[in-house]
């Protein structure tokens, strides 16, 4: 099984030996494509699902501590009531707390797999601004060359989205062609070129974004360039 959906654990049939086998057959997908250095779908994958159990669990607890209880006697040393629950927990919501307390130990271990990956080639890649920065650098161009001729140029622009929880910046990128790099061709020629042929970005901001090795590219390369490109223009 390659994906799971977000609420795995609770649909279709809900046993706690079928959802370990769905969830131990993801989990060896997962493993062979970070063997291969493919990060993308997986590791972000992986940490929303470690987070939903993280929010359902923590949302049965909170429940179960809300449910009505009855008083059964008293705690003469500590002078505390003494509460029994008056509703046990259905089959079905323990069935699911048993498929919880297996994933989560597993579904961490995958993600720190993930995380070392994404170190790895973090460590062997770099973002560089290209020429002169102008002031805003919300919106420009990214070059992506993973050590070969060809380098992708892709046009971004860094929006703000707000939700009822919390802000977050959100890429927009779209490709605009690959370039052939050769004897006087230079990435700041490059950028002149564009800035000639879309007169809308009369000084864009640019970024070079260069992988000493090779990494799959769609899987790792591409969204490890926006993901780090997002956060050089964050701090700046």
């Amino acid at each position: 099984m390659e994906h799971l959906s977000n609420n795995w654990f609770t649909e279709g049939l809900v046993d706690y030996e079928y959802k370990k086998y769905v969830l131990l057959a993801y989990l060896k997908r997962a493993t062979d494509s970070f063997e291969e250095r493919k990060l993308y779908p997986f590791l972000s994958d992986l940490v929303v699902h470690y987070n939903n159990l993280i929010q359902f669990r923590e949302s049965k607890r909170k429940f179960s501590n809300d449910m009505p209880k009855d008083i059964t006697g008293i705690d003469k040393e500590k002078l505390e009531l003494i509460y029994k629950q008056a509703e046990n927990d259905h089959e079905l919501l323990k069935e699911i707390e048993n498929i919880i307390e297996f994933s989560l130990p597993r579904l961490k271990s995958s993600v720190a797999a993930g995380a070392e990956v994404y170190e790895l080639v973090e460590g062997n890649c770099e973002l560089t601004p290209i020429g002169l920065m102008p002031l805003y650098t919300n919106e420009g161009y990214m070059f992506i060359s993973n050590n070969s001729k060809k380098t992708k140029i892709y046009r971004y622009e860094l929006t703000m989205l707000e939700t009822a929880k919390e802000k977050y910046r959100a890429l927009n990128t779209y490709f605009v062609e690959a370039v052939q790099k050769g004897w006087g061709t230079t990435y700041e020629s490059i950028k002149v070129s564009l800035t000639r042929r879309f007169k809308d970005l009369p000084n864009p901001a640019t970024f070079l974004f260069y992988s000493k090795e090779k990494f799959p590219y769609n899987s790792t390369l591409e969204p490890v360039a926006k993901r780090l490109l997002v956060k050089y223009i964050s701090k700046t």
